[in-house]
């Protein structure tokens, strides 16, 4: 099998093909005896090391609020935020992928295609609005659907 991309499946919204990638997915993920809603509940937490606004944060009823209230700067951010996101992130979404055999089997079915997230206003974790962002949740998710594979 070559190593290089059949094609590109792009994904971002709970509509579109493929949504089962999106970190508002339902699909909770368990971390220190707490169950989280989605992979974008516990990002959003972690850049906080407030436990009660972590609670706080945990206990959104959807995904949307949950990123809002991980937006605030009013509370501070941990100091190694930038340091650590990238693991936290990677974490978070191997913890998804195998907890949830649904998003699971779709993510190995995608063989060795590229994959990008086709935020347009995210240029870090997302392609970003000219197509040429950093795309570190595809990388990701590629990573993760690899060691999937080789399990």
């Amino acid at each position: 099998m070559s190593s290089k991309p059949e094609s590109t499946i792009y994904f971002y919204a709970q509509t579109d093909a493929y949504s089962e990638f999106s970190n508002f997915a339902p699909y909770g993920v368990a971390f220190d005896d707490l169950w989280w809603r989605t992979v974008e509940h516990y990002f959003q937490a972690m850049k906080f090391h407030d436990d009660d606004y972590r609670e706080r944060i945990r206990r959104c009823g959807k995904p949307k609020d949950a990123k809002a209230l991980g937006m605030t700067r009013r509370i501070p951010l941990r100091a190694d935020w930038e340091d650590v996101k990238d693991e936290i992130m990677l974490n978070a979404v191997r913890r998804k992928f195998q907890t949830h055999a649904i998003p699971r089997e779709l993510l190995i079915s995608t063989g060795n295609a590229h994959i990008a997230e086709n935020a347009p206003m995210d240029a870090y974790w997302g392609i970003g609005p000219d197509g040429a962002g950093l795309n570190q949740l595809g990388k990701i998710l590629m990573q993760v659907r690899m060691e999937l594979q080789n399990d």
